[in-house]
């Protein structure tokens, strides 16, 4: 059975493969329209997971979809959201999606819609590899839902409790990263980032935006809320509340802006140990599955696994709204079928668009290009790489297939020596061009990862933070609280990256790479050769290592240039920075 999961017409918009139950191939639409966190209707990353799998649209048995679009709109016509200047009626109509998905996607079968908490739930109990485990959803808002509480188990997936929209603690902390200048739906990773400068003096103030309730209730204090107009994320009242006006964007970020962010966390991670527990009392379960855009928190993942109840926690890596059409194709399976999901563990995110040796030396034959070819000599080729990083140098590395989700996890990542003491300061002013205090990830051989890290277990998709405990200094990837958001790497899963791992473990006797996304702020991760190559040009990035080839920035000043002036292309963003989108 072929069943193609689509999330799509809100942000994060991603189709994947589902057949015979076994996911195949998945993409996010903004990897090929390069217009970051792409709502369309996922075209380009549909023909991707088709072209593939050698199918064509009528192969498919059913399209799922991850949320009703019915009771979307009940929500939005609740909240007034049909009544702002500008909107359009049909934009956001049921029939709206139905009409995408016959006339843009061209598909014709089956569609079953599967709601949007369900499918994030499905999306990380299917491919968790328990056989039983509790279920804790947490995001901005599907169609009513903002928390659900749930099992897994061979009968499938059930949500037995749930928060409904306005009261949401992704929302809460989307208000926050307004209020701190930063874009929302975009920049909440950097607040998470940013709370470690701080000091949680505003716990008290934070406290009073959420009230607690019996089992897994709670409310906003909506006095200083104002989302549902659709203008502005947080009303008058936040900014008397903390005492200070809201940060503009490109203000400078102060002491006060830190401490606000520490705070922020503090009460996040305590909101989530509290329903943690109650969802534990509830099921008796040892397992526990997170999903929703706020299990993105890679620093209360590790507070909830360390300090909560339940023995193993399992986070799928895309837990945005990409990750739905997973969780959407997953149970659209179980209940056409009637069949259990296959009981395996995700191992890797491995699953988008590969390019050959064949396809780079096509692309580079127009050109000028000097380049290192090892083709037929991986061991050279990681040797050469590795020894360039021990330079100092700053890594380009396009390999195999691209991630899905929002890591980079050696597929398509810039990496660099994290021993180097400047070389945080340098990726993120010259290469990333994105914000100072922002940290970068290790990766590490696996088997090596607990001599350096308070890490007992695999983290393939750097969705947990830890200490570091090493007595060696590793400036680059620690961040300033001591911990790091580590990256285990086995030979299995990607063995050209473990490969370069263990070349860099011979030569410096560390095993471990700084690691973070291809791209730089603005942009999404790059996805085919041109864009790998227009990323090392317009940075400060020195080299290039795609497939087998090496390409040195100082060996092609000149031929860069001339092939950047022939491939110019504009990147045009489609967030709204100001509300959370609701549409």
């Amino acid at each position: 059975m072929n069943i193609i999961g689509v999330s799509a017409f809100f942000h994060d918009a991603a189709c994947c493969l589902l057949q015979n139950g076994i996911l195949k191939y998945a993409a996010e639409e903004e990897r090929f329209t390069r217009r970051k966190a792409d709502a369309s209707a996922p075209i380009h990353a549909m023909k991707y997971c088709l072209r593939e799998a050698g199918l064509s649209i009528t192969d498919i048995d059913c399209l799922a979809y991850y949320e009703d679009p019915s009771k979307k709109l009940a929500r939005q016509i609740w909240s007034g959201i049909l009544g702002h200047p500008g909107e359009l009626l049909g934009s956001v109509s049921p029939g709206h999606v139905e009409t995408q998905i016959r006339e843009v996607l061209g598909y014709q079968g089956q569609i079953k819609y599967v709601d949007h908490h369900l499918s994030h739930s499905a999306s990380s109990f299917y491919f968790s590899g328990f056989r039983e485990s509790a279920v804790f959803t947490v995001d901005g808002v599907g169609e009513w839902a903002t928390t659900t509480y749930g099992v897994g188990n061979a009968k499938g997936v059930k949500i037995f409790e749930e928060v409904d929209f306005p009261d949401s603690l992704g929302l809460l902390y989307s208000t926050i990263t307004s209020y701190l200048g930063f874009g929302v739906n975009d920049g909440e990773y950097k607040v998470m980032g940013l709370a470690p400068y701080g000091a949680p003096g505003y716990v008290k103030q934070m406290r009073r935006l959420v009230q607690m309730e019996a089992g897994g209730k709670y409310k906003l204090d909506m006095r200083y809320f104002d989302f549902l107009a659709g203008i502005c994320m947080y009303s008058p009242e936040l900014a008397e509340l903390f005492g200070r006006p809201p940060r503009m964007e490109d203000a400078e970020m102060e002491q006060f802006h830190m401490d606000i962010a520490k705070s922020l966390q503090v009460v996040l991670e305590e909101i989530l140990l509290e329903k943690a527990r109650y969802l534990h009392d509830c099921t008796g379960m040892e397992n526990l599955c997170m999903a929703g855009g706020v299990a993105l928190n890679c620093v209360a993942n590790g507070k909830v696994l360390k300090h909560g109840p339940f023995k193993q926690l399992f986070v799928q890596p895309a837990a945005n709204d990409a990750g739905g059409c997973m969780g959407a194709a997953a149970y659209a399976y179980v209940d056409l079928t009637g069949e259990s999901m296959p009981v395996e563990k995700m191992k890797h995110v491995y699953l988008g668009p590969a390019y050959t040796n064949n396809d780079i030396k096509k692309f580079l034959a127009p050109t000028n290009i000097i380049y290192t070819d090892c083709t037929g000599d991986p061991d050279r080729l990681c040797t050469l790489t590795a020894e360039k990083i021990k330079e100092g140098k700053v890594i380009g590395w396009f390999q195999g297939r691209m991630e899905f989700g929002p890591r980079s996890l050696g597929a398509r990542s810039i990496l660099a020596d994290p021993r180097h003491p400047s070389m945080r300061e340098r990726i993120n002013a010259m290469v990333k061009k994105r914000e100072g205090f922002r940290p970068f990830a290790p990766a590490v051989i696996e088997h090596r990862a607990a001599e350096y890290f308070d890490l007992d277990h695999p983290s393939p998709f750097m969705l947990e933070t830890c200490q570091m405990i090493a007595d060696v200094s590793l400036p680059a990837i620690t961040h300033v609280d001591g911990s790091a958001r580590v990256q285990t790497v086995n030979p299995h899963t990607n063995p050209r990256f473990y490969a370069l791992l263990e070349a860099f473990d011979r030569i410096t006797g560390c095993p471990i790479l700084l690691n973070t996304s291809f791209n730089i702020k603005g942009e999404p991760i790059v996805c085919n050769i041109e864009d790998a190559m227009k990323c090392f040009i317009t940075t400060d990035i020195d080299c290039l290592v795609i497939g087998d080839f090496i390409i040195s920035r100082e060996e092609n000043s000149l031929e860069l240039l001339q092939f950047l002036l022939m491939h110019e292309r504009s990147i045009y963003s489609t967030l709204n920075h100001n509300v959370y989108t609701f549409v």
